[in-house]
């Protein structure tokens, strides 16, 4: 059984492709899925060789804890598959868990009560040490977070297996962003959390107005919380030329990728970094955080900077920009980079990991 009750959402990307390549498999395991009623059918029509079973349990509360426990025992599994940390700690069957990173035990949300997250993030550090000690075997998405896991849990690495992820080409026709059509920007895609250190984003673009008054800074990603506090920031200390686009399509995602200067990602932790890579696969030139497992990843197909220093971070974007001999080069080999990278592979990797653990 899959657990992908994350289905949908960013971070449940994974799963979402993950079960699509397992179905092309055919690899004769019967495969449940359990997902929440908004999913359903999506997983009927991309898996309908899979059983669907509908499961609205959501992550990180008790009802987690409780009720999917005894769901799971009642569908009577020769092994879960756990495509994230969050779990019921009481289940004690046959399981493989895919752990991305360890963001979370590292970084606090400021949008949230300081009280009930350090509460839940001290919940959260006891239960990845203790999920990666229960699971048959550890699935991440690097070899950095690999070594991270096993360090952090205290487990032999024999038990953490190394899957990569892939990015997709996006098929929806581009789709231009009015406020930035005809004019030169560059970009960010995704959450504004603390560990995406868009604040040195920001400094680092106020440096490269002085030498391009007329570049951009765009910040695509859902307003929440966070963003608004940022765009509030910004308003208040009178800068200009940093556009907050809120949610995009698929097409105006494409559009950006396809029209930037420069995909600028400035993060102090990730787990696979798969914006880049989408960035990449759409021909876009990449500048990136030197940080955590981003240089494995990326490997020579980005532009990397020092994410703590501002200065640094504003050259090297600086030095794209205005090069095009250099952007020429990052989008060559970032095509190149990302088409090593496939879902497919992902599938079969973890068709192995599932073999090996009912073989146990």
């Amino acid at each position: 059984m899959i657990d992908a009750r994350e289905s949908g959402t960013s971070t449940g990307r994974y799963v979402d492709k993950l079960v699509e390549n397992l179905h092309s498999l055919k690899s004769g395991l019967e495969i449940i899925i359990l997902t929440k009623s908004p999913r359903m059918d999506f997983f009927k029509q991309t898996a309908p060789n899979f059983k669907t079973i509908r499961c609205d349990i959501r992550e990180f509360s008790f009802a987690e804890q409780y009720g999917l426990v005894w769901k799971i025992y009642g569908i009577r599994n020769d092994l879960v598959h756990f495509t994230m940390t969050q779990q019921p700690v009481l289940y004690f069957g046959n399981k493989v868990t895919t752990i991305q990173d360890l963001t979370t035990t590292r970084f606090r949300n400021p949008a949230k009560n300081w009280l009930v997250f350090s509460f839940k993030q001290l919940v959260y550090k006891w239960l990845v040490k203790r999920v990666a000690k229960k699971s048959a075997y550890v699935v991440v998405p690097s070899e950095y977070v690999k070594r991270d896991v096993a360090q952090y849990a205290k487990i032999p690495s024999s038990k953490i297996v190394v899957t990569h992820e892939a990015a997709d080409k996006i098929s929806e026709p581009a789709e231009p962003i009015l406020e930035l059509d005809s004019k030169q920007f560059i970009v960010y895609v995704g959450r504004p959390q603390p560990h995406k250190n868009l604040e040195r984003l920001v400094e680092a673009f106020l440096l490269l107005k002085q030498t391009d008054p007329g570049l951009k800074l765009a910040l695509a990603g859902k307003r929440d919380v966070l963003y608004e506090r940022l765009e509030k920031k910004i308003k208040k200390r009178g800068i200009v030329d940093i556009v907050f686009t809120g949610f995009v399509s698929e097409g105006q995602l494409r559009w950006l990728y396809e029209n930037c200067a420069a995909y600028v990602f400035p993060s102090l932790s990730e787990g696979f970094g798969l914006p880049g890579l989408e960035a990449m696969i759409h021909g876009a030139p990449v500048v990136s955080s030197s940080a955590t497992c981003l240089p494995e990843i990326y490997g020579q197909a980005a532009h990397y900077f020092d994410p703590l220093d501002i200065d640094d971070m504003a050259e090297k974007i600086r030095q794209v920009i205005n090069s095009p001999e250099l952007r020429g080069r990052l989008v060559k080999k970032g095509l190149a980079q990302a088409a090593k990278y496939s879902w497919a592979n992902t599938a079969e990797q973890t068709l192995k990991i599932y073999r090996k653990a009912l073989s146990r």
